[in-house]
């Protein structure tokens, strides 16, 4: 089977890194690191970084920093000047959010609300052509920034205690970029905001004090939540439903994120959730795939808005 190979692969990984030893391709591998060394994901990933990017601590600093500023400037400029999206469908959304947030018709809460509407100005940003960070994609680079600007705002982290969710969060993705998919047209939507949202679940849950464990759990129940999500963007452009997907991401995120913290386990290890994910998209049509030939991208109403453009 697959896993079996992979966890060879993983396992031979280990015995040639040579002088570096903070290096992982998998989840195990993430973890036994973290066990051994007693250290947090986001301390693992930072050493790796510096060490294969030749990076001091302020260089590394300086560059998150930079991240965490786009982030921020993508969150809240919509709210603050909302623009008409390139492709008409989106241009407002965060404003109305946030106005919402504010009033005492609100469901959401002050963490999910503001996570809700960053996630869906980033996205607005993206679609204007303004400037994101691809976490790990454009078309998911809402949540991730939701969930970590929304908590920081709510529980007072730092701008240095944030640098580590954005550390533990890279590690996820870089293990389903390498062992999974985190493309729409090859895996479909749960692949891009399915990653995002595991991305983001386990960095909640280091942020918040949870054990690297619990941070994979997070990660696994985000990704067996969305699983299955197309790909089907209207007029093929990266604005509907891609911007209510990542809303959806990031409440994802944080619910994973709350179970794991509370104990609860994903019924299938971080590892093999990857190789499920990438299996599912495979087993996708094409039409399902970012093609724009199927789902809502060819309802009546849909292919009316683009014969609008």
């Amino acid at each position: 089977m697959y896993y079996k190979s992979f966890v060879l692969q993983s396992e031979n990984n280990s015995q040639n890194k040579g002088e570096f030893d903070m290096d992982f391709i998998s989840g195990k591998e993430l973890q036994d690191i973290c066990e051994k060394e007693n250290k947090k994901i986001s301390e693992v990933m930072r050493e790796r970084e510096m060490s294969l990017g030749d990076l001091t601590d302020s260089e590394m600093d300086e560059r998150l920093q930079t991240i965490l500023d786009i982030m921020r400037k993508a969150a809240h400029d919509p709210i603050d000047n909302p623009k008409k999206s390139m492709g008409g469908l989106l241009g407002g959304e965060a404003k109305k959010l946030y106005e919402f947030g504010k009033s005492d018709k609100s469901i959401a809460g002050g963490l999910l609300s503001k996570a809700l509407t960053y996630a869906s100005a980033v996205l607005e940003v993206n679609a204007t052509m303004g400037l994101i960070v691809a976490a790990p994609t454009a078309g998911s680079s809402g949540v991730l920034p939701g969930a970590l600007l929304a908590l920081q705002e709510e529980k007072g982290f730092s701008d240095k205690e944030i640098y580590d969710g954005i550390e533990n969060a890279s590690a996820l993705g870089y293990i389903l970029m390498r062992n999974s998919s985190v493309s729409g047209a090859e895996a479909g939507c749960q692949a891009e905001v399915g990653a995002a949202s595991a991305m983001a679940a386990s960095a909640l849950v280091e942020l918040m004090g949870g054990t690297v464990d619990m941070c994979f759990q997070a990660a696994g129940i985000a990704l067996a939540n969305l699983l299955g999500m197309v790909c089907d963007p209207i007029c093929g452009l990266v604005e509907a439903p891609c911007q209510s997907r990542n809303a959806v991401g990031v409440a994802n995120a944080i619910s994973s994120a709350e179970m794991a913290l509370a104990g609860i386990k994903n019924a299938v290890v971080f590892d093999e959730m990857a190789e499920v994910l990438l299996n599912v998209g495979k087993s996708l049509p094409a039409t399902l795939r970012e093609t724009a030939m199927g789902g809502m991208a060819v309802a009546p109403s849909a292919c009316q808005l683009c014969n609008q453009q």
